[in-house]
């Protein structure tokens, strides 16, 4: 079943986001296999990021990635992102 992520990085920037994404955009194989769609948005406090993917163990395997290159960059550790099952997925043509 396809999940939905809300996550709020208090205290990340958008160049830490950037580095972030860089460090595992690096990493060999398919990082990001499994997430359907990605949103960043810069707040007044940090960063939000909306996630959709295929399934909860496909963005385990990627928090499996992504904490880890985290901690590498001294990234803040916030809360747990809000995990919420999806109803209804689609994208209209594009």
């Amino acid at each position: 079943m396809a999940i939905f992520i809300q996550a709020e990085l208090a205290g990340v920037t958008t160049a830490q986001y950037d580095a972030l994404n860089a460090k595992l955009q690096a990493l060999p194989g398919d990082t990001f296999k499994g997430c359907m769609s990605h949103v960043a948005i810069p707040t007044g406090s940090g960063m939000q990021i909306f996630d959709v993917w295929e399934s909860e163990e496909s963005m385990r395997t990627f928090s499996d990635l992504l904490m880890p290159a985290a901690q590498e960059l001294g990234l803040p550790m916030g809360e747990m992102p809000k995990v919420s099952p999806v109803h209804d997925y689609w994208v209209p043509e594009a």
